[in-house]
């Protein structure tokens, strides 16, 4: 958890994307890593042919025809969006790393028969409610949507009415924009009101800019003429909801238009602050701003009349676009609230390309749905064997950190000490963090769901409440002292997490497969992929943010003044160097601030666990005089690749993706910089790179200038 200097705020430092997924452990003799005991390290027999398999899949993402010291990522990934394997997807990119729940998928199917285990774990009550929506949502028509289905509708005209179809029934005197944003929220759609939560007590709200748009966020120059990819990819969704209540061409037309009209004005608001939060509070305070007044109704609507500012909860985005976006609705209150009736729409369609589809769209809403009662019957299956040997990698890690903060030179020794104490108090938690009485709780929130005699968009209707009440149980319910964020609960999910409150690390359960995890795996591959991640996860203690918070999880400055001045103009170096990666899909540039934190943790990762590896490697050696059998069981048959190119392989094709266009402008904002810069800023920042794959000085992955680097 991570301290906004800017506002205060405490926000969750994800490893990398959120997702719940539903996994399995492969029923295979793990190799032992870190084990100071063993010296088994040797390829069986019955491994062989899964390892012959699997290095033919890393050869198969590879463009080899492009050298690894002029663009390490296209070498190494070139090729996956080509041979990945044809999936359901919403829409969002696809990555090698989050395409596990494909992997993962059939596993959930088992759980939902699972009822003998769910009785045994007293949880056969809300199993069975996800039975009853997994096959309502299979018997179900889900392509295309059915948007003019009457329970979407009432629902529509409950919140703030659909005026394309309500016509002159519709009496814009009475709108509120500013309500039917905060109904909206109840659903989980992010209209004009773009909620989350702080993972910390209170769990209060927080607010961030509204990104408008349904399968491309627009942007003023995005949508400047009518053939952009932006303008066509809305213009089709908005079609394709109209049409279903059998409105005129014209109408459509008239109904569109109103909506880009309203968006162009609203994005002019945001640009004159470049859509930065920061920057907004200095022209709210420059211009003498008072406060946007209508907040307190959002938490009559949301938060059933509970209000967070007494302890210490944020009013709300910045007033002075709240009070500007208010003028601009005013001026469009039908297109506003055309806009928010089909967001409706869109949160609840299943966007779908293909019929074909359709079962893993229900497997996905039902995990995402019902993920904590599925959660509790996937941890009885986590295995401890698996368990152990993520442990001990982890170790391996903080071993590596331990040394790297014993060595760096600009330290002085009081803050050294601080960091050293730092380190050695983190707490580890692999699989999932447990405590039975939270997850019960949350688990029997699934029995408010009554499907018996509902139909299916009912059905759907119901279950969007329910995960926005359970994203805001925390809010409602937690205590002050023993709530964690609910992340940390699921270990069905594909992630990893540092948390500055507590200075703890959590590996979760499902990110241990391919192309992450497998026990089978040499210890090169390994470390180059969950090695690094847990890096990552590590390094987050002791950036920008991290750096901030002491051993105990307090916010308090343990810096001396030279160090951290030496430690400001190091991170800085992070800045400036992603800030000069252009996307030339789009024509802008990797926002080098925003993505600082993160990228300062892919930098320490790799090192970390190549340090990491290296250590490990030597302790094998030490105790065993077949150095070269050792060495052979490092590598990956198929790839002719030493073990430590194929440690930074490994890490490269964690982060093989596949972008549309509208996928780069969904994550530019965001603090994860997007995937091909993530892996060409980690190892042109690394010296040992260069000189695993033999990189001349001024190479695109070696460069001449200083590379950046803290620890």
């Amino acid at each position: 958890m991570v301290l906004n200097s800017n506002r205060h705020r405490v926000r969750m430092l994800w490893g990398f994307v959120y997702i719940l997924v539903g996994t399995y452990f492969l029923e295979c003799e793990a190799r032992s890593v870190g084990d100071p005991n063993s010296s088994e390290n040797v390829i069986k027999d019955d491994t062989v042919e899964y390892l012959k398999s699997y290095g033919e899949k890393m050869k198969s993402y590879m463009n080899i025809s492009v050298a690894p010291c002029d663009d390490f990522y296209e070498y190494a990934c070139g090729n996956w969006k080509n041979v990945r394997p044809d999936h359901f997807q919403s829409n969002h990119k696809r990555s090698n790393l989050l395409d596990i729940v494909y992997t993962l998928r059939d596993e959930v199917e088992e759980l939902l028969t699972s009822m003998q285990l769910a009785q045994a774990l007293n949880v056969s009550t809300e199993l069975l409610v996800a039975q009853q929506f997994y096959n309502a949502c299979l018997s179900a028509v889900v392509f295309p949507l059915p948007a003019a289905d009457p329970a979407y509708l009432a629902l529509i005209r409950s919140v703030g009415g659909f005026p394309a179809v309500d016509g002159p029934a519709w009496n814009a005197s009475t709108f509120s924009w500013f309500n039917m944003s905060a109904h909206l929220t109840n659903y989980g759609v992010s209209g004009l009101i773009n909620e989350d939560n702080l993972p910390q007590y209170p769990f209060n709200p927080f607010f961030k800019l509204p990104e408008l748009g349904f399968d491309h966020i627009v942007q003023t120059d995005n949508i400047a003429n009518n053939t952009s990819r932006a303008y066509k990819l809305n213009e089709k969704r908005m079609q394709t909801y109209l049409q279903a209540y059998n409105l005129t061409e014209d109408k459509i037309s008239e109904v569109i238009s109103g909506v880009f009209a309203f968006w162009r004005d609203a994005l002019a608001v945001a640009d004159k602050f470049d859509g930065k939060e920061e920057k907004c509070f200095e022209v709210s305070e420059t211009e003498n701003v008072s406060k946007y007044h209508q907040w307190d109704s959002y938490y009559e609507i949301a938060w059933n009349g509970q209000n967070f500012s007494s302890v210490g909860g944020m009013d709300g985005y910045c007033d002075y676009y709240y009070k500007q976006l208010d003028n601009v609705c005013s001026r469009h209150p039908e297109a506003v609230a055309n806009y928010l009736a089909m967001l409706l729409l869109y949160r609840m369609d299943a966007k779908l390309k293909e019929e074909k589809y359709h079962k893993d769209y229900c497997v996905s809403i039902v995990q995402s749905g019902f993920s904590f009662v599925l959660n509790k019957l996937y941890m009885a299956h986590f295995k401890d064997r698996t368990r152990s040997e993520v442990s001990a990698i982890v170790q391996e890690l903080r071993n590596s950190q331990k040394k790297a903060l014993e060595k760096v030179e600009w330290l002085d020794p009081e803050t050294r000490q601080a960091a050293q104490l730092k380190e050695a108090s983190i707490e580890p938690v692999i699989g999932s963090y447990k405590n039975d009485d939270v997850t019960i709780r949350l688990i029997q929130e699934i029995r408010s769901l009554d499907l018996e005699n509902a139909s299916f968009s009912q059905s759907l209707i119901e279950q969007r409440k329910l995960i926005t009440r359970l994203r805001r149980f925390n809010g409602f319910h937690g205590e002050p002292n023993d709530t964690k964020p609910l992340e940390l609960y699921l270990g069905m999910q594909v992630n990893a997490f540092y948390y500055n409150l507590d200075n703890s690390i959590y590996v979760m359960a499902g990110i241990l497969h391919p192309p992450a995890y497998h026990p089978d795996w040499p210890n090169s591959l390994k470390f180059g992929t969950l090695g690094y991640l847990v890096g990552h996860e590590l390094t987050h203690g002791f950036d920008t943010v991290g750096s901030k918070f002491n051993s105990e999880g307090e916010m308090r400055n343990w810096w001396s003044k030279k160090s951290e001045a030496v430690f400001e103009e190091r991170a800085t170096c992070f800045v400036d160097h992603y800030d000069r990666y252009l996307i030339p899909e789009i024509n802008r540039k990797i926002n080098g601030k925003e993505t600082q934190d993160e990228n300062i943790a892919d930098s320490g990762g790799l090192q970390g666990a190549l340090d990491a590896y290296r250590s490990h490697m030597k302790q094998l050696k030490n105790r065993s005089e077949e150095d070269n059998e050792i060495l052979r069981s490092e590598q990956m048959p198929g790839l002719d690749l030493s073990p430590e190119q194929l440690f930074f392989l490994g890490f490269a094709q964690l982060w093989c993706a596949d972008y549309e266009q509208e996928h780069y402008w969904e994550e530019l904002t965001k603090e994860h910089t997007i995937d091909k810069y993530r892996v060409l800023g980690a190892v042109s920042n690394n010296h040992d790179f260069s000189q695993v794959y033999n990189c001349p000085s001024g190479s695109p992955m070696h460069p001449q200038e200083d590379t950046c680097r803290i620890w």
